[in-house]
């Protein structure tokens, strides 16, 4: 009787029927030296959100006659000042806001001008100055300019971000259901590659992402987001209030990872289906349910830290915005400035981050989107610097390459 070996790319595939993320868990850099208790949390809005929905300028004399059926009411925004407020739908982010711990940067953009999904995000992530000019993203470049310090890295999701890949080991995790298979396969795989000095660090990290992960949802399973058809209470508020709730409790999942005491101080998670078209909706409708996810995400994340929020920061950013005018189908195109969000105790005080071009006709890029008055970079190098200590000359040149004429936003921390 012959008998047939599994192969490796067999036995990783069964691992991932599991629920394993064999991937490498990254030590790279931070010392205990006070900076060791410093967390980033990084949330990629893929599609494109729309900033104007999301911090709406409801006090800019342009702003109504251009979103037309898609502007919130100046009556239902949560007011930030005499000309912004926040989407009805992140009252969460809004109770932060009047903390202290919750800022928008409304005008933001990456270099990148194309307004192509892949390119904008390509740019965004890798934080280069123009589109594929590094392989490798500029959270990863920031663990190796970290120097002597020792920090962990996580991406979460079911693929890791080009924001972390690189050449520093880190960790993923993606969140989900972790199917049948054999309870005694983790064991064969580690018997496998015990002599690997490439598979078996990588499977023995992904084992201990998974345990880590155990540990930070209290033993249970892994929440897989709700999928459409499934009964989910009364109609289709019933299914929203489970999607909060899912949302939410991956929030609480992420800061379990981080609150412990290997846990990871950098996380990258990506968020999607942002790419608004059609039926887009104002207070209510499609990006105001995406909204009500992201604004669970974040309250997740601010109870499941407790006392860790104030070494905190999260930044919630996109790859480009979208146009000034709804369109045809109660939609927006992909446009240029959008609006990022920055939250977390360790956050100062403060009112808008980068100027207001306002949404005069003479002031729209191209005529049709939200003028970028800031520079993503900008924005992560102040966090970068004054958040986790990194030198500013690394970060010109090589966190974000050939950045030197980039100013970081300082006073942000």
């Amino acid at each position: 009787m012959t008998r047939s070996d599994p192969t490796r790319r067999s036995l990783l595939a069964a691992a991932g029927g599991l629920g394993l993320s064999v991937s490498f868990l990254g030590r790279a850099a931070f010392a205990d030296d006070g900076l060791a208790k410093k967390n980033l949390i990084t949330i990629v809005a893929r599609g494109g959100m729309d900033g104007l929905s999301v911090s709406p300028p409801v006090g800019d004399p342009d702003y109504a006659s251009l979103r037309g059926r898609i502007a919130i009411p100046a009556g239902e925004a949560l007011p930030l000042d005499s000309t912004f407020g926040l989407h009805p739908a992140l009252a969460g982010v809004h109770a932060l806001a009047l903390k202290g711990q919750a800022r928008i940067a409304p005008a933001i953009a990456s270099p990148d001008r194309a307004r192509s999904h892949f390119e904008a995000q390509d740019v965004l992530e890798s934080g280069g100055a123009k589109v594929y000019g590094t392989a490798s993203g500029f959270l990863n470049r920031a663990l190796t300019a970290a120097g002597g310090r020792r920090v962990e890295a996580l991406s979460v999701g079911a693929t890791a971000p080009l924001i972390l890949r690189g050449p520093v080991q880190t960790a993923s995790w993606s969140p989900g259901p972790t199917g049948e298979g054999s309870p005694r396969l983790p064991g064969i795989l580690a018997d496998l590659y015990a002599g690997d000095p490439l598979l078996g660090p990588a499977l023995a990290s992904g084992l201990a992402t998974e345990a880590m992960a155990a540990t930070a949802q209290g033993g249970m399973p892994a929440m897989a987001p709700p999928t459409p058809g499934q009964p989910s209470g009364a109609g289709v508020q019933g299914f929203i209030r489970q999607g909060q709730a899912v949302a939410r409790s991956l929030g609480k999942t992420v800061a379990g990872f981080m609150t412990q005491a290997n846990g990871p101080q950098i996380v990258a998670v990506s968020v999607d289906g942002w790419d608004t078209h059609a039926n887009q909706g104002a207070a209510q409708g499609q990006l105001a349910t995406r909204l009500l996810y992201l604004d669970a995400l974040i309250t997740g994340l601010n109870e499941g830290l407790g006392e860790a929020w104030r070494d905190t920061v999260v930044v919630v950013a996109t790859e480009f915005g979208r146009t000034a005018r709804v369109n045809g189908t109660g939609g927006t195109d992909h446009g240029t400035g959008s609006t990022a969000l920055l939250l977390g105790g360790s956050l100062k005080r403060g009112g808008i981050i980068g100027d207001w071009p306002t949404l005069r006709a003479d002031a729209l890029f191209e005529a049709r989107d939200t003028r970028p008055t800031l520079d993503m970079r900008g924005l992560f190098k102040g966090v970068l610097a004054d958040h986790l200590g990194l030198d500013r000359a690394a970060l010109d040149a090589a966190v974000f390459p050939d950045s030197a004429g980039v100013r970081a936003v300082e006073g942000l921390i």
